[in-house]
């Protein structure tokens, strides 16, 4: 037999209790509220639009799903985008009719000068490692229309919000910041 101390035997009992009480009450019965998971169509739609081949960090498409007509919003950088992602969704089983609210965002030198300057400004901080882009789609989203700037996405905390948000007050030529990131 080990010989045990009584405080790692005390740990082991709480252990064991705590065991005890999740097999007699079970999670199900007494969780938290949660949101209730995606429907079969919202995840075929999710799916499609992230796989769409010219989606990046420049672009922001968001979508709702009233019965079967998907409504799909945001900006895109091209048109190409833009079709790509209506014709993706447009044939999925149990969608009718797509509805188009997609914003083309302006092709110009100027906001593309802003993108990349913004871009190396955010993703080369080092205080925003995590957020580099080893993933297949960024959490954070770069977006500029006429010198307007609009950050969309998901950070881990405040702090990763105001960071980013000042990286982009930093760089050269930007009219404006609005910072509609998201707090996990």
């Amino acid at each position: 037999m080990f010989n045990t101390s009584s405080v790692e035997r005390a740990h082991y009992r709480r252990t064991l209790l705590a065991i005890g009480m999740i097999l007699v009450f079970p999670a199900s019965k007494y969780a938290l509220a949660q949101s209730p998971p995606p429907s079969p169509l919202e995840a075929q739609v999710r799916h499609e639009l992230l796989k769409l081949p010219y989606y990046g960090v420049f672009d922001y498409l968001q979508f709702s799903i009233d019965g079967d007509t998907v409504t799909l919003a945001g900006q895109a950088t091209n048109y190409v985008l833009r079709n790509d992602a209506l014709s993706a969704v447009k044939h999925l089983a149990g969608v009718r009719t797509v509805n188009d609210q997609i914003e083309i965002l302006p092709l110009s030198q100027f906001d593309n000068g802003i993108r990349l300057r913004l871009f190396r400004s955010i993703y080369r901080d080092s205080a925003l490692n995590r957020y580099r882009l080893i993933r297949v789609q960024p959490p954070i989203r770069i977006l500029v229309n006429n010198g307007n700037v609009t950050l969309s996405g998901v950070v881990d905390s405040e702090m990763d919000r105001n960071v980013v948000y000042d990286r982009a007050m930093e760089v050269r030529d930007v009219f404006s910041v609005t910072n509609d990131l998201k707090v996990q």
